[in-house]
């Protein structure tokens, strides 16, 4: 009796598993015109690749970003203009970060690491899903995790934060 029971909590369990295979944020919600730390998981290579290249999209409406470098990695930012001006502590921003690209690094598909930058979600921005589409390549492929659809069936989504109204005050 107790093994079918072990083996039926396994069987069950072996559906959500893929789950933690995804490119993830860590923080699973943010507060709409606050600032946010984006800690991006990557639980895997491609395959049984290592990942050498990590590149992160900075979609409009998410601005004054930073990256974090990371030792081993190098560091590239791809900047250009907003298709809005946005207000930063009294400075207005037209251009800024639109690409965050970590490279020459050799994370094994048995290691997991993450990625981590920060910036500040626009206040004229509605609550809702925001996705932070991701690539990691390796020697022999990538994988894409690009799919913005929301769809709980996406086989590839891309890493999401649910933006929430502030609660009160600046949203600082």
């Amino acid at each position: 009796m107790f093994a079918r029971a072990a083996l039926a909590a396994t069987l069950l369990a072996i559906p959500a598993a893929p789950v933690f295979a995804h490119v993830t944020l860590e923080a699973p919600e943010a507060v709409i015109g606050a600032g946010y730390k984006a800690v991006l998981r990557v639980p895997h290579g491609c395959g049984t690749q290592a990942t050498n290249l990590v590149r992160v999209q900075i979609p409009e409406g998410f601005f004054a970003v930073k990256p974090m470098p990371k030792p081993g990695w190098d560091l590239e930012i791809v900047s250009g203009p907003y298709e809005n001006a946005y207000d930063n502590h009294g400075t207005t921003l037209t251009e800024g970060v639109k690409e965050i690209v970590w490279s020459g690094g050799n994370l094994l598909n048995e290691h997991y690491d993450e990625f981590v930058f920060r910036g500040t979600f626009a206040a004229a921005l509605e609550p809702g899903k925001f996705f932070f589409p991701a690539i990691q390549e390796c020697a022999g492929g990538e994988e894409a995790w690009i799919d913005t659809s929301g769809a709980a069936e996406a086989d590839m989504p891309a890493p999401s934060v649910t933006l929430v109204p502030a609660s009160g005050g600046h949203g600082h």
